[in-house]
Formats: structure tokens, C-alpha cells, sequence
């Protein structure tokens, strides 16, 4: 019932394309340590894209302090963004989130989330850019700090 990613590359596109920390976490679902991402903390208004495409993910308006030690969301920017992925890596049934465009691994949804949806997207900051320009077209801006 997966669907086929719009954007497909070779293991070794990917490789040339992503930093080594951002390919284990983007292409092989690894997660950053808590509290090392370099988003956890930011609070700047903007975009959430998908670290591998640039594909929109996640509106600023709905992060939230989690106290994860991960960026925490409460809803992607549209449903289309992510898709939703039965997770039973580590012995228990997980939900993983993937970017739908390009079919990269952005971490879990959990059900303990905050209103209106009681959902906690609970992201790795390797797998995100932040745009602040407020400029759709753009995809590189993500460069925060």
C-alpha cells in the first residue's frame, strides 16, 4: 500500500547528494541523539522542506516544545507532504513519517501530541531545512544557524 515516490535516485545519487549523517537518516531511517539537532530549539517563522528534495513538510506555526529532545509538529503542511509507514524496527509497532515526494525518512508520529490534532511529528532536525524567506520557490534557505 506504499506509494511510489515522485523523485527517485540511486543509492549513489543519494550518497553524493546528502551529507554521511543526513544519507543515515534520510535513506537507511537512522535518528539523530536527542537534543543535537539543530532545530530543536529554533522558534524562527518559516517553512520545514525535506532536507533531500526541498519537497514542503512542515509549517512553523505548528512546532512545538515536545520535550523530546526532537523538533515536534502537530500536523504536516498538508496531508499529501508525508506518508505513513508501519514501523516494527525495534520490536514495537511504530508509525514512521517519510516525505511523500522523494520517500526519505523524517522520524515518527506519535498520538500524544497537543490540540487540535493530538499528534506529536516528531522529526529528525538532519532530515529538515528551514526557509525563512517566505519564498515557495525557494529551496535552499534553510541554512539557520
Amino acid at each position: 500500500m506504499e506509494t511510489v515516490a515522485e523523485i527517485e535516485r540511486t543509492d549513489e545519487e543519494w550518497r553524493q547528494q546528502l551529507s554521511r549523517e543526513q544519507y543515515k537518516v534520510l535513506r537507511q531511517a537512522g535518528t539523530e541523539r536527542p537534543w543535537s539537532g539543530k532545530y530543536v530549539d529554533v522558534h524562527d517563522d518559516g517553512t520545514y522542506r525535506c532536507a533531500a528534495c526541498g519537497a514542503e513538510l512542515f509549517d512553523s506555526s505548528t512546532k512545538f516544545e515536545s520535550g523530546s529532545g526532537w523538533p515536534s509538529f502537530y500536523e504536516p503542511a498538508t496531508a499529501e507532504a508525508v506518508e505513513l509507514v508501519q514501523d516494527r524496527s525495534l520490536g514495537v509497532t511504530r508509525t514512521e513519517v517519510r516525505c511523500r515526494r522523494c520517500g526519505s525518512h523524517l522520524g515518527h508520529v506519535f498520538n500524544d501530541g497537543p490540540a487540535p490534532t493530538g499528534q506529536r511529528y516528531c522529526m529528525n532536525s538532519l532530515s529538515l531545512d528551514l526557509d525563512t524567506s517566505g519564498n515557495a520557490a525557494s529551496g535552499d534557505a534553510g541554512d539557520t544557524g
